[in-house]
């Protein structure tokens, strides 16, 4: 039977690619600005991207099953200068749209950080499932976490899903029971870098925290406490976003950036005593890239790719559910091409230009109640 078809646009250095094949899926188009991400995705696939998506012309992808997209996290993103959908890029996703409403694809799966959720007080998110809802989709939407699927990586994505017909659970995913532990991905012997013992601090008590993540002390180059946090205090977010701060290998990782270029993750290894720095190879290690990925040249450069990348465990989940859930009919047989067809004779999808325009506001309830709805209640997305 033939493989599902898929297109990867903000392809990056192929995440969802790796994904996505591993799961039996054919990567029929694939779109990325990044030169120096074209140049990586091009040594692994052979494949060389499509440039600027917002110069691409739409008639030339070939017919797809699954439109996937980890479109530009910066205007979302906490570490970014939060501009939403008034930063020129925020209206890249509104280029989705036009490419949905030509191909008219049977699912489509983007990936954006979890700061989207509250972006604009919730506005963003709104404008991005009303555009999936007008273009004829059921949609859904969860917040993941990497730690859930196989790796030590406290990294929470939201994830939305659009189907035509079918609607996709979550609640189906394969999650892990027990969450991995950073030194079983570590390695044995490499060039580490080691941290002088008088250039860093221990506190005192260090405490699993509910993320998983066990903070135990940071570098010398800023003042600290030996204490610690300061009391009742539950959440660490300000101190993992930041860097030199170190963790143990007992518990996970924070979420890997694409600002740190330097490559500034440190680790505590209990049995040696010992600081070290995380090597690139191991950053790509708990996004679960395989051991023979063919990275950039440049270390700075490796470590805000993979910063932006995706975890490939958790989309291989994704992907491998999307075909259960969808492609593959009562008879265990995968039926992706006729239910392009179907589709395509019982959709009349509306221009996206007149329903998703960029900075299209969102309809007042009166409008909306004049206005044909789709499956997916709409209540919960209104309120603030």
């Amino acid at each position: 039977m033939e493989k599902i078809k898929f297109i990867d646009l903000f392809a990056g250095i192929g995440g969802f690619r790796i994904a996505f094949e591993q799961t039996g899926y054919k990567c029929v188009y694939s779109c990325e600005i990044d030169p120096k991400c074209q140049e990586v995705y091009f040594n692994n696939f052979l494949d060389k991207p499509a440039g600027d998506i917002r110069e691409i012309d739409i008639n030339s992808i070939p017919d797809f099953d699954v439109l996937t997209a980890g479109f530009p996290c910066q205007p979302f993103s906490i570490c970014g200068k939060r501009k939403g959908f008034q930063d020129t890029r925020g209206t890249l996703f509104f280029r989705i749209c036009e490419i949905i409403a030509a191909k008219k694809p049977p699912v489509i799966l983007l990936e954006n950080v979890k700061h989207l959720m509250h972006q604009d007080k919730g506005r963003t998110l709104k404008v991005i499932l009303y555009s999936l809802e007008d273009l004829g989709y059921n949609v859904n939407y969860s917040l993941l976490n990497s730690k859930d699927f196989g790796v030590p990586q406290n990294r929470e994505r939201i994830i939305i899903v659009a189907t035509k017909n079918k609607q996709f659970n979550f609640n189906k995913l394969k999650k892990n029971k027990c969450v991995a532990k950073l030194k079983n991905f570590l390695f044995n012997s490499e060039n580490f870098e080691y941290l002088e013992p008088d250039s860093y601090t221990l506190i005192d008590k260090p405490k699993q925290q509910q993320s998983g993540l066990i903070f135990v002390g940071y570098r010398n180059n800023k003042s600290i406490w030996k204490k610690g946090v300061r009391p009742n205090t539950h959440h660490l977010s300000r101190v993992h976003h930041q860097p030199n701060r170190i963790y143990s290998v007992e518990g996970i990782h924070p979420t890997i950036p694409s600002q740190e270029t330097s490559g500034r993750f440190f680790i505590y290894l209990s049995q040696e005593k010992a600081v070290r720095k995380l090597t690139i190879k191991e950053c790509y290690r708990i996004m679960g890239f395989p051991e023979n990925f063919k990275r950039h040249e440049n270390l700075g450069e490796c470590y805000k790719q993979v910063g932006n990348s995706v975890c490939i465990p958790m989309v291989s989940e994704i992907a491998h559910q999307l075909k259960e859930q969808i492609f593959i009919g009562s008879q265990g047989e995968e039926n992706g091409n006729d239910f392009i067809a179907e589709n395509k004779e019982k959709t009349d999808i509306m221009d996206t230009r007149e329903r998703a325009h960029v900075g299209a506001p969102l309809l007042s309830n009166r409008e909306r109640s004049n206005t044909p709805t789709q499956k997916r209640d709409r209540t919960s997305v209104l309120s603030n």
